[in-house]
């Protein structure tokens, strides 16, 4: 025994210690992080075979994999695009925009992804507050907080609901109701809905990228080679114009071909014209220099008969071009695109864009061929597009994937089936009345977020098995004395800060042995201390990386680190405190018997 603690406790301290380090601290794959643990785990004996791989066999991990498939019926048939055409309208003040918004997103996160929810959102929200004449930079943090809230209402809403759930049947052999935290869940969003509208001078007014990148005239130039210029017959690379200080080359013309992204052996005819993006001033100082002339009429354009289309993406949090720079790397000659333009807050950079090092949420500014697969693993790891093209047919089938959806709660809910079967049989006729295909289906299962799910629960296992739950258990009793309110409020205070940095369900999986072992050291039934910690670990507002829909808005709304928390360290408060003051109204403390 060291400090209390066994040779068993210190591996899984630092085990878990290193794990949270290397996944706030590195781009390895998160799934790879977490079976690494539980290697580390099961080799040096903290875990036998049997709890080590625990987690793949866990109910609560297997109804999140089969309600990827219930989730995928959802989305290929429209669900969203219905809800979105007929709930947002036209509201007049901001107050109504606010709330046109969150409870529509919030109600469609109680069943779907909030990732999935918040990514079809985006660019209509966009549009939507162009129509209504506010800043999107106004509506996508609500956006994004509304799809958190609303996931907490139901069991299958968000991952930790599941996990915790899952954990505490398998402690007591009673099984939580689906609709278990709906109505603490309901409470605290109209609490956080009617927040955002109070403190809506704390969210930035900001451009959008679009707004940055509206004319082309603004970050192009478009110059004629004359029929005497001496640079005739050179190749692109040799007369040094691919890349030029300010700007780059992203386009040649030769009549009626278009060459982009243009090759470096491509030689320079008379009467080309040479397209450069970047810095204007800089790129004007090569038309001396080369004696090239100025277009007087451009024919630069990207409209649908042109062969090529301008995208907008931002650099996604996990991107391996984080600190790179477009000039050192060969992602544009891989992907057959080229950066035209690159924004950063939502304002345009003054210089060339391979001259730029890139941020997690930089918005780039792409000219490719308008077949371009922006779903493509290699891309998708990189960026994520504002705009998508798979966009489904409203039809009957519609209506059926929403009767299959609406039928599985109920069930659940009246408790005439289990959850993990409700699922099953959601599943099974999503693809029976074909609301998305096998392929569809496979595809829709995340099984790295499965591997992290398991991963999880083995960590919780570790944790109780090896007595740092209990530990913590009752050093937060020492801190807090025995009065189960403050416990439960200081748990939860710890759980929605610790969630800012790490997934909400390794989160859950973690506090939940220590919220269980509070609350029987103190004589009461753990059941409304984990309903308060569900709600707690999915209560990230104050960082962008607190949540993956956070990210999702961050790039598009033009944001920075700090908008995050000037309000959202306030919205962890209220929550919190509605938190804690409904669960104990709608579920009151009870003795052990």
């Amino acid at each position: 025994m060291f400090f209390g603690f066994s040779i068993h406790a210190w591996i899984t301290i630092a085990t878990v210690l290193t794990m949270f380090s290397v996944l706030l601290f590195t781009k390895l794959r998160s799934d790879l992080v977490f079976l690494g643990a539980i290697a580390i785990l099961f080799v040096t004996g903290v875990l036998d075979a049997k709890e080590a791989f625990s987690g793949f066999s866990n109910t609560s991990v297997i109804v999140i994999g089969v309600l990827f498939v219930v989730v995928a019926g959802l989305t290929h048939t429209g669900v969203l695009q219905w809800v979105v055409r007929h709930l947002l309208g036209q509201p007049k003040t901001y107050k109504g925009a606010v709330t046109r918004l969150m409870f529509p997103v919030a109600a469609l996160s109680s069943f779907l992804s909030n990732t999935t929810v918040v990514a079809l959102f985006v660019g209509i929200v966009k549009m939507w507050s162009r129509k209504l004449g506010i800043s999107p930079s106004k509506l996508l943090i609500p956006l994004s907080y509304a799809s958190g809230m609303g996931g907490v209402c139901t069991l299958i809403g968000t991952p930790p609901n599941l996990i915790i759930s899952g954990l505490y049947a398998d402690h007591t052999g009673e099984a939580m109701n689906v609709l278990a935290t709906t109505i603490p869940g309901l409470f605290c969003l109209g609490i956080g809905v009617m927040s955002i509208i109070a403190m809506r001078r704390l969210l930035p007014d900001r451009e959008t990228p679009e707004e940055a990148f509206e004319d082309t005239a603004d970050y192009t130039v478009e110059l004629i080679v004359p029929s005497d210029n001496p640079y005739i017959g050179k190749q692109v690379a040799e007369a040094g114009l691919k890349d030029i200080h300010g700007g780059r080359l992203i386009e040649i013309i030769h009549f009626d071909e278009v060459l982009s992204p243009v090759p470096d052996n491509e030689p320079i005819m008379g009467g080309d014209r040479l397209v450069f993006a970047g810095q204007i001033d800089d790129i004007f100082c090569i038309k001396d220099k080369y004696g090239f002339q100025t277009a007087n009429k451009t024919v630069f354009t990207t409209d649908e008969n042109s062969g090529r289309r301008l995208r907008t993406a931002y650099v996604a949090l996990n991107s391996s071009l984080i600190h790179k720079c477009l000039c050192d790397i060969t992602f544009e000659k891989d992907h057959n695109l080229t950066v035209v333009a690159i924004a950063r807050y939502g304002k345009r950079l003054e210089k060339s864009p391979h001259e730029v090092k890139l941020h997690a949420g930089d918005s780039l500014l792409l000219e490719c061929s308008p077949k371009l697969n922006i779903n493509t693993e290699s891309l998708k790891s990189q960026l994520n597009f504002y705009d998508s093209e798979q966009v489904p047919n409203i039809g009957p089938q519609t209506l059926v994937s929403t009767a299959i959806m609406l039928a599985m709660v109920v069930i659940s809910a009246l408790n005439i089936m289990p959850l993990l079967n409700c699922a099953f049989l959601a599943a099974m006729a999503m693809l029976i009345f074909r609301c998305c295909t096998p392929a569809q289906a496979m595809k829709a299962i995340n099984w790295e977020i499965l591997m992290v799910f398991a991963g999880s629960v083995v960590l919780g296992v570790a944790i109780q098995k090896t007595g740092i739950a209990e530990w913590l258990a009752y050093r937060t009793l020492d801190v807090c004395g025995t009065n189960p309110i403050i416990v439960m409020t200081a748990i939860c205070f710890v759980a929605t800060f610790i969630t800012e940095f790490i997934s909400n369900t390794a989160a859950g999986a973690m506090f939940f042995p220590i919220m269980y072992e509070a609350a029987n050291h103190l004589g009461y039934e753990p059941y409304p201390f984990l309903i308060a910690l569900m709600i707690s670990v999915s209560s990230s507002f104050a960082t962008p990386i607190g949540s993956p829909t956070h990210m999702l808005v961050y790039g598009p709304g033009g944001y920075r680190f700090s908008d995050f928390l000037k309000i959202g360290l306030l919205m962890n408060l209220i929550i919190l405190a509605a938190n804690i003051f409904i669960v104990n109204i709608v579920y009151p403390l009870t003795p052990l018997p």
